[in-house]
């Protein structure tokens, strides 16, 4: 039996240059400024919490990096086991920010409501990132 799967994805496109975007997805008192407090680091196999207030602390590991290009992390692992990645490409003098959010379940309920909270969730918590890189 197959499992039915959710994906987030969405794009957005930043005037700031893709270091600045950068530093903003890994540096843990920028990322509380606009997502979740939390001890982020861009080293593949960095374990991490982040702090999601009423949803609790979210176990999370770093499973790839590319300076620049490319973070990708395990979110709440041990419940809804998702992947995180966050994609950076140049352009012009600015930054395409993609972010997917993978590996929802939806069969079980509390993959099904994650990834109903979190779809529109998402678009909210990249505004506030582009609060925080003006």
């Amino acid at each position: 039996m197959t499992k039915e799967r959710g994906t987030i994805r969405i794009d957005r496109v930043y005037t700031q240059a893709p270091s600045k975007v950068w530093r903003a997805l890994t540096e843990p008192t920028v990322m509380a400024r606009w997502w979740a407090p939390g001890d982020v680091r861009a080293e593949v196999g960095h374990r991490f919490e982040m702090d999601m207030g009423q949803f609790g602390q979210q176990s999370c590991e770093v499973v790839a990096v590319e300076p620049e290009r490319r973070l990708s992390y395990r979110f709440a692992a041990g419940t809804l086991d998702t992947i995180i990645t966050w994609e950076l490409v140049p352009e012009g003098t600015g930054t395409r920010l993609i972010l997917n959010h993978d590996g929802f379940d939806l069969d079980s309920p509390l993959g099904r409501r994650a990834y109903e909270g979190m779809k529109p969730g998402w678009p909210t918590v990249l505004d506030r990132l582009a609060t925080v890189l003006d």
